[in-house]
């Protein structure tokens, strides 16, 4: 990424900038699970991305110093679950490093193709990923989707500067 100042010269923006840019930004939240050895991982992501209708494909981020990484880049399957604005709780314990995101009170179960499936979502999709493409400290992980249920009710929850909220009328 660069930026071009007012004097014409080029430089890299910081990291910094980038966060707080972000922070403006409204953003739904998920949490996207997967399968490794040592049994299921997830984490919460705001980068998820509807990228294609024609096969459905949808695209997330995840940094390869994350924890559930490893399990991801091994993964064929991948869940990607919607949140709803009654689960910022889960959405806080899956962000939290070192947290036991499958303990109670987190309710979920093995879903198609041993996928953890997180309970009382607005939607989930199991999916088959296709490719994870480097990009910085992070990988964008593109994965088609297989099957799903978008039948939770109530309204999504957001990320906005820096907090889990619900939709405001």
């Amino acid at each position: 990424m660069s930026a071009t100042s007012g004097l014409g010269t080029t430089r890299l923006a910081s990291p910094d900038l980038l966060r707080s840019v972000f922070r403006r930004h409204a953003a739904g939240v998920a949490v996207i699970t997967a399968t490794g050895p040592r049994g299921p991982v997830g984490f919460t992501a705001t980068s998820l991305t509807s990228v294609s209708a024609e096969p459905p494909v949808v695209s997330f981020g995840i940094g390869t110093g994350a924890s559930s990484w490893p399990a991801v880049a091994e993964s064929e399957h991948v869940g990607v679950h919607i949140l709803g604005e009654h689960q910022q709780d889960l959405a806080a314990t899956f962000a939290l490093s070192g947290a036991d995101r499958f303990g109670a009170p987190t309710r979920w179960r093995k879903g198609p193709e041993e996928v953890p499936v997180l309970d009382d979502v607005l939607a989930w999709l199991v999916c088959r990923v296709v490719a994870r493409v480097p990009a910085g400290d992070h990988r964008i992980v593109l994965a088609e989707v297989v099957l799903g249920d978008a039948s939770g009710e109530g309204g999504p929850l957001l990320y906005h500067q820096g907090r889990f909220n619900g939709l405001r009328d």
